[in-house]
């Protein structure tokens, strides 16, 4: 297949948007696939600020950092992404470029603890008002589960009325799968 997958296609986004130097978030942790990237991205001079609620997902992005020798370049919060504002230092916000988040719930988790739009939607309006212009918001949407299904609705919902002239908003997936595919929603912020 040629057209890029959802998660590679992310990741291509990121890319475009993060540079060493930079400063990265990882809204939803998860198992910390994203931090390492991120990381990786974003060098030894940059940084990246990962959140998460649970613990679990807390002690598996810990060792994967570990692992990879990544540990000081990143900060982990065992608190929501509507947090960010309160919890990433103000100075740090004037290099943000690149922010992710798997929607729906933690792989391997309990299936009752899921990302809530509210929430998101907070993150990302914190994210919108420090973020650096060209910067660029990444959400993978899980759908395939009742509280995904909300939460895409109210999704869509609010970044279809994002204003054209604050940012571009793309959607991003593949339309003839079965099992309610994840997608993506990115957020580029203009000027």
């Amino acid at each position: 297949m040629k057209l890029d997958r959802i998660l590679p296609f992310a990741r291509i986004l990121l890319e475009k948007a993060v540079q060493p130097g930079d400063i990265a978030v990882d809204g939803t942790m998860g198992n910390g696939f994203d931090t390492v990237f991120l990381a990786n991205l974003t060098g030894e001079a940059g940084h990246v600020y990962a959140f998460d609620i649970q613990s679990e997902a807390i002690q598996s992005t810990t060792a994967k950092l570990a692992a990879e020798q990544l540990s000081e370049r990143c900060t982990l919060f065992h608190a929501g992404h509507e947090q960010l504002k309160n919890l990433v230092p103000e100075k740090e916000t004037r290099s943000l470029t690149g922010a992710i988040f798997n929607l729906g719930y933690l792989p391997g988790g309990d299936k009752t603890i899921t990302t809530q739009a509210s929430t998101t939607i907070s993150a990302i309006e914190q994210l919108l008002e420090k973020m650096k212009p060209e910067g660029i918001i990444v959400l993978v949407i899980y759908h395939g589960h009742p509280e995904g299904a909300i939460e895409r609705d109210e999704l869509l919902a609010y970044v279809k009325h994002l204003p054209q002239d604050k940012a571009h908003v793309l959607q991003y997936g593949f339309i003839n799968q079965a099992n309610h595919p994840p997608f993506i929603v990115a957020i580029e912020k203009r000027a």
